[in-house]
């Protein structure tokens, strides 16, 4: 299962899976999404097997229900309109039904699942456009934020972003160019200098390119051109040009996850 790391404060591209969903193809679909749909609490989702749950208060038995639904949710372990058993679950977590009653009702906000009155809590459908749409509006927002950093950034910031996209064009392993690439955009979400900003992209979700570089041999390719033409925006301080680089970068994204959530079965009945 993934792992999430919490960079503090809210970075607007606030979480980073890794660990055994990169490796693991079977759990791919959950690495591009499970950051997608989670709490505007912006609680961290703990790591864990599943089996043998690390132990915390309330509010962490509660990230780790949700962890592990979202998981089997985006995996295809639980399939869209399937009931899901709070008192299963509970024994398999080794908690109580409370934090599992708590954690439905944050992923009912978040769409993945749906309360149905004296019925229970059922996985919720989401279509392609679903997740095409939650791309381009992180693409809006994080347009946004480097239209701001466009007009913000020092050189010294510059020079850090032209730093890291040659990392990453330098021959680095899949792995090391998605955590290049999620440092990349965190720099600039942070140059807009824009609390408001940074909060609703860290309420939206995480780099949303995640899983690309080892799932799309073209990605990496594809992902460096782009990097490049959002740092030439930058340095020529053009703000409505990086706007639009960007708002196309991630909506390419979107497309891609579609695409990669379709070979994994994610859609199949």
């Amino acid at each position: 299962m993934p792992s999430v790391r919490t960079l503090p404060p809210e970075s607007g591209v606030l979480e980073e899976c890794d660990g055994e969903a990169k490796r693991d193809s079977r759990n791919m679909a959950y690495a591009i999404l499970c950051l997608l749909f989670r709490s505007p609490e912006g609680e961290a989702m703990p790591e864990t097997t599943g089996a043998a749950p690390r132990r915390g208060g309330p509010a962490n038995l509660k990230a780790l229900a949700a962890h592990e639904i979202r998981r089997r949710v985006f995996s295809g372990q639980l399939r869209a309109g399937e009931k899901i058993d709070q008192e299963a679950l509970a024994d398999e977590l080794g908690i109580s039904k409370l934090p599992i009653r708590e954690a439905l009702i944050t992923l009912d906000h978040e769409g993945v699942v749906e309360h149905i009155a004296r019925r229970g809590a059922f996985v919720a459908q989401m279509t392609r456009d679903d997740i095409r749409d939650h791309y381009r509006v992180f693409g809006l927002v994080s347009g946004l934020a480097a239209e701001r950093a466009a007009k913000n950034l020092s050189p010294e910031s510059l020079q850090a972003l032209h730093d890291l996209a040659d990392r990453m064009e330098s021959g680095a392993d899949r792995a090391e160019q998605e955590r290049l690439n999620f440092e990349f955009h965190r720099r600039i979400n942070y140059a807009a200098d824009s609390r408001r900003l940074v909060s609703i992209l860290g309420i939206l979700a995480k780099t949303v390119t995640h899983g690309f570089y080892e799932a799309h041999e073209d990605w990496p390719g594809k992902a460096h051109e782009d990097h490049r033409k959002i740092l030439n925006a930058l340095s020529a301080r053009s703000a409505s040009r990086a706007r639009s680089i960007v708002e196309k970068h991630f909506s390419d994204g979107g497309d891609r996850a579609v695409a990669l959530l379709e070979k994994q079965g994610f859609w199949d009945s």
